[in-house]
Formats: structure tokens, C-alpha cells, sequence
């Protein structure tokens, strides 16, 4: 390697691991803060505590009822990443199967929803007349339907890649639709279908202003509320905000490191063909 590339590399990394340090660096603000007391903690320093209070975490589950929040959080992000794969991938191999000029121009439309803003006041009365405001199944549409437009995005570029021969394979054989979409073209479709429900359930986790407009009751809220509702209370004890903050994000990290291999896999293999 010539000295130009080798020190093109050595500020490559230097660059990378200062944005890597501008990230890890307020999580662990929030973490070193997490066990201290309260009086340690209202500095918010980097300062280590002279005894470490992991009951911080224990009084958050149970001053911030965070058990019900956390089901909550899991029952819609897991039901509402569920569905938008089973109908952003009928969707995507749809379009991506029959290109007229109206699936194109459906697929157009529907991707357009990635960029294009929710007009949360008349998605109001939508959610009144349909009568799913305040309802755990109103809330999970709308997660469902928030996610769709990006998934169809990557399903579609990835079934571009399926060879229609399969198709063909199938029908011979006596496929109809429904067998032929679930038997065969959904198996191919596992690298892109998990790249989707990771993503979706990441975002969906993460979701605040939908719950925060479209329910109402306190039981049925997802850990995004109910750590709005209690840095409200607890706002003078930053141990305890801290704790609850990485009770909340860490499902989340759990879940992007478990499906970090199947996130690139399945964005790599979407990118080929679109």
C-alpha cells in the first residue's frame, strides 16, 4: 500500500471512530447516571458513583409501571411488523410481477409515503369515524400502514432479483396464486422479509406522536409514553430518568444486534435490481 492510501485510511478511521464517539457518548452519560443516587446525578457527569444503585431499575418498573407499557410496545410493533410483511410483500410481487403503466403507477404512489408527511389532524377524523381512536387495534393499523410505504420499497427490488422462471416452475406444477406466492416466491424472500421486520419494529418502537394523539388511556400506552409521563413526574431525579431511558432503548439494541447480519444482507440483495 503507497503512503497516500495508507493515510488516506488511517483519517478514514480517525473520522469514523469520531462519529462513533459522538454517538456512544450520550448513552453512556445516561448509563454511568443510571446507578447513581439522586444527588450524584443531578450533575449529569461522567464522574463514577461511589456506589453503584441498581435499584434505580427496579423503582422505574415500578413507580413508571413499565411492564404494562413494555407488553404494550411488543404486542404492536411485533403485530404491526407482522402484517406489513405478510402485505408489503403480496404488494411488492404484484407490482413488481405485472408492470403496466398502473402498477407502476401504484408502486409510485405508495413510495411516495416515504417522503410525504402525516396530516395528523385529519388522520383524526379518520380515526373517529372508523372508531379506532383510543384502541390498541387503531393503533397497530396505523403502525402497519406508516411502515408499508419503505417495505414495499425494499420487497420490490429484491423480488426483481426472483427469476420468473420460478413462476413459470410453479404453475406447470399446479400452483395457483395463494400456493404459489406462499410456497414459493415467500420462502426466497427471507433476507428482505427480516430486513423489513427489524426495521419496522425499530421505527414502530420508537414511534411517539402517533400514540401520543390516538390514545388517550394510560393502560394502553407503549414504552414511548410512559417515558414521556415520567420524566414529567420525575424530572428534578435524573438517575431514575436515565434508568428508564435505557430500559426503554434496550430491546431495541438487543433486537438491531441480533438482526444486524440479516439488515445488510437484505438491503445489499434489495439494491441489485429495481
Amino acid at each position: 500500500m503507497s503512503p497516500n492510501k495508507r493515510m488516506k485510511a488511517v483519517l478514514s478511521n480517525i473520522v469514523i471512530w469520531m462519529i462513533s464517539l459522538l454517538a456512544v457518548i450520550p448513552i453512556l452519560l445516561i448509563v454511568v447516571n443510571a446507578v447513581k443516587s439522586g444527588s450524584e446525578a443531578t450533575s449529569m457527569s461522567f464522574k463514577l458513583p461511589h456506589s453503584f444503585e441498581f435499584g434505580n431499575f427496579s423503582t422505574v418498573i415500578e413507580k413508571g409501571k413499565l411492564g404494562q407499557s413494555f407488553l404494550n410496545s411488543l404486542v404492536y410493533s411485533g403485530i404491526a411488523s407482522g402484517l406489513c410483511i405478510l402485505f408489503s410483500a403480496m404488494a411488492a410481487y404484484v407490482l413488481s410481477r405485472n408492470k403496466s403503466r398502473l402498477n407502476r403507477f401504484l408502486y409510485l404512489f405508495l413510495i411516495l409515503g416515504i417522503a410525504l408527511p402525516i396530516n395528523y389532524f385529519t388522520l383524526i377524523d379518520v380515526m373517529k369515524w372508523s372508531q379506532l381512536i383510543n384502541t390498541r387495534a387503531g393503533i397497530i393499523v396505523l403502525y402497519m400502514v406508516t411502515q408499508i410505504p419503505f417495505s414495499v420499497f425494499i420487497l420490490y427490488g429484491f423480488i426483481g432479483g426472483v427469476p420468473k422462471e420460478l413462476d413459470e416452475a410453479g404453475v406447470i406444477d399446479g400452483c395457483g396464486p395463494k400456493r404459489l406466492f406462499f410456497s414459493i416466491i415467500f420462502p426466497m424472500l427471507q433476507p428482505a422479509a427480516v430486513t423489513v421486520f427489524i426495521l419496522s419494529f425499530l421505527n414502530t418502537w420508537n414511534e411517539f406522536l402517533l400514540p401520543l394523539y390516538y390514545l388517550n388511556s394510560a393502560d394502553k400506552w407503549p414504552m414511548t409514553l410512559a417515558v414521556y409521563n415520567f420524566f414529567g413526574q420525575f424530572q428534578q431525579s435524573w438517575n431514575l430518568v436515565s434508568a428508564d431511558i435505557i430500559l426503554t432503548i434496550l430491546p431495541v439494541i438487543i433486537i438491531y444486534l441480533l438482526g444486524q447480519r440479516f439488515i445488510i444482507a437484505g438491503m445489499t440483495s434489495g439494491s441489485v435490481k429495481g
